[in-house]
């Protein structure tokens, strides 16, 4: 479903990070210090090999949105952690890559930074795909579910299970602000959930806006060009 990403990164192209790498450590070690703790001892060896993976992955990603401010006009991409979407992509990554290199307290503490910071709760067992972008995320809750490459949610956004059911949602997917998606339901290439719907397990077909709530669904084509596109067309 995810495309591979890279195994390393570096400060320069093709990933330029706006305040250098050890600064961005730093911030990291600092901002969990103040906020929760953060044990040099213990949590130093883990914390630099999670960076590295996790901005791998942010160069990936950023490579592949087309906003202002991911990527410059050649291509190359741009992490700026006092850009609050950027930064909390680059912390569900952070604690993603420690979960699953055994780094499990460190991996929380991550998380509840990226939520405290953020107020987004983006768990690191949730598995997010190589390639997503969010828009000011507040209240937005991003559970389990089997979710495809260009994937974009705003505010007030819930994708969450329902009687042990959780949702399948394609490519190229984007959830406005207050819909919600849950249960065994799934959402075809290109769909978008317009502000406020509620999809609770029902299948979407591809290339469809959806209005209303669960059983009142209205389901429309979606011919294209509804919103800004948010990333490259081949996520391969």
């Amino acid at each position: 479903m995810a495309a591979p990403h890279p195994s390393s990164t570096s400060d320069s192209p093709p990933l330029v990070i706006e305040n250098g790498r050890e600064r961005l450590r730093a911030l990291v070690a600092r901002q969990l210090g103040h906020l929760f703790e953060f044990l040099p001892a213990e949590d130093d060896a883990a914390l630099d090999a999670g960076l590295e993976t996790a901005l791998a992955r942010v160069r990936h990603c950023f490579g592949r949105i087309l906003l202002k401010r991911y990527r410059q006009e050649d291509g190359t991409a741009v992490f700026n952690p006092f850009h609050s979407g950027q930064y909390c992509i680059f912390l569900y990554y952070l604690s993603r890559s420690l979960a699953l290199a055994g780094a499990g307290s460190l991996a929380d503490r991550v998380y509840y930074l990226n939520r405290t910071l953020n107020g987004v709760d983006l768990f690191h067992q949730v598995e997010l795909p190589d390639v997503f972008c969010l828009e000011h995320p507040l209240a937005s809750v991003i559970g389990r579910a089997r979710i495809g490459d260009g994937f974009f949610f705003a505010q007030g956004v819930t994708v969450g299970g329902n009687k042990n059911a959780y949702p399948v949602i394609g490519r190229h997917v984007s959830l406005l602000s207050n819909s919600k998606v849950v249960g065994a339901s799934v959402l075809g290439d290109h769909v978008i959930l317009a502000a406020n719907s509620y999809v609770k397990d029902t299948v979407i077909p591809p290339h469809s806006i959806v209005f209303g709530q669960d059983r009142h669904l209205v389901i429309k084509p979606n011919p294209g060009g509804l919103t800004t596109p948010v990333f490259e067309e081949d996520l391969a």
